[in-house]
């Protein structure tokens, strides 16, 4: 089989910037190369405003469509230039586009991502393909996550009990056991509130290996509040984003603890947040049972806050913790390299998702294809 070549796109709930990755498939699977592009302040702000608000005219979701699919073909030009490629060694691009708004209950359960896939394919000159999630929920799944079938396909080791965590501005897990139908879902908060905080107090955008967390001590009483939110006890599948853990959720939380407790000073306050996702996630993994050898495979921007880190590995004493690197795959980059993995799929009309992780009626091949259509 010939190998080919494809490039991946992540924007996620962290609105930090865009990730690509460089794989192939075919003969061999291989992460080749990866680059992040900061996202432009104002058209972060612009997506936080939206998700926060759950609202926006017309004009403004069709004009943050176009600026993110820009935004997505700059940083891809940009690549294909800084390692000497051409458009036409690329076969496709698979696009996840930024998620504003996920919804998989109610009557009517949807997801929204932004980016003109159309504009994208246009501006590179390259097949993109896009639109993962809603094939998912058109069969009944929850559209999310979609990144556990990438990880069978990369992480599944027989050897091992396995469980690759993504720390995202959500957290989310996939559960690798031998002989075990594959589990994945979302355990709640990951870095969205931590940064969020910090933001606001201090004008950062996250907060660096832990440090202002350090200089707080976590407040009991808050973490209980925080442990009471029922998404935490949901069983899975389950899904989750910033429509839930966002300021308006933190402001909530604390007002029922304030008024009991007075004030709580804001570095404390993010010492609670970060021990509230270690816990959130500590929960999920304590209550799986194996016989096996037990490790946790970590990736995502949460991999670099050592504090985090180190909150983890003492929660879970029973488990080896380590970053994806370790596997051959670099943590900055699985959910880019995932998308190129689903882009494969669905040129090569594969199933990508994995019922027994969304809940779907049955294994389908995600996305929808847009040609760039070029003339020679």
């Amino acid at each position: 089989m010939q190998q080919e070549y494809y490039l991946g796109i992540m924007s996620g709930t962290s609105l930090d910037g865009v990730d690509i990755a460089l794989m192939t498939f075919g003969e061999k699977t291989q992460f080749i190369a990866a680059q992040f592009t900061p996202m432009p302040a104002d058209l972060r702000q612009d997506l936080l405003q939206l998700i926060s608000q759950g609202s926006a005219t017309l004009q403004q979701l069709g004009e943050l469509d176009q600026r993110l699919a820009l935004l997505y073909a700059e940083a891809v030009n940009h690549f294909i230039t800084r390692h000497q490629l051409q458009p036409q060694q690329i076969r496709a691009i698979g696009c996840h586009g930024q998620t504003v708004w996920h919804a998989p209950q109610g009557n009517f359960p949807f997801t929204m991502q932004l980016g003109d896939m159309n504009l994208l394919a246009a501006h590179t000159g390259i097949d993109v393909v896009g639109d993962f999630r809603r094939k998912d929920m058109a069969f009944g799944g929850q559209g999310a996550p979609l990144v556990p079938a990438f990880h069978q396909a990369w992480f599944y080791d027989d050897n091992w009990a396995t469980v690759v965590l993504n720390i995202g501005g959500i957290s989310n897990i996939s559960i690798l056991f031998p002989h075990q139908p594959i589990i994945g879902y979302d355990t709640g908060t990951g870095n969205a509130l931590m940064d969020a905080w910090i933001e606001r107090h201090l004008g950062k955008s996250y907060d660096a290996d832990g440090q202002w967390a350090r200089s707080g001590k976590v407040r009991s009483a808050l973490l209980a509040e925080m442990l009471k939110e029922p998404y935490v006890q949901l069983l899975p599948p389950k899904s989750t984003g910033r429509e839930l853990f966002n300021l308006a959720w933190l402001e909530k939380t604390l007002e029922k603890t304030t008024a009991l407790l007075g004030e709580i000073p804001p570095q404390d306050v993010q010492a609670t947040l970060l021990e509230f996702t270690a816990q959130s996630i500590a929960l999920a993994l304590n209550q799986l049972e194996t016989s096996l050898p037990r490790r946790v495979l970590i990736c995502g921007g949460g991999a670099k806050n050592g504090l985090l880190m180190a909150r983890l590995q003492a929660l879970l004493p029973q488990w080896q913790c380590r970053p994806t690197n370790d596997e051959g795959l670099d943590a900055d980059y699985v959910e880019a390299a995932a998308f190129a993995w689903l882009a494969y799929c669905r040129l090569h009309n594969q199933p990508s998702n994995l019922p027994s992780v969304t809940g779907a009626q049955r294994a389908v091949s995600l996305g929808a294809i847009f040609p760039a259509e070029t003339q020679a």
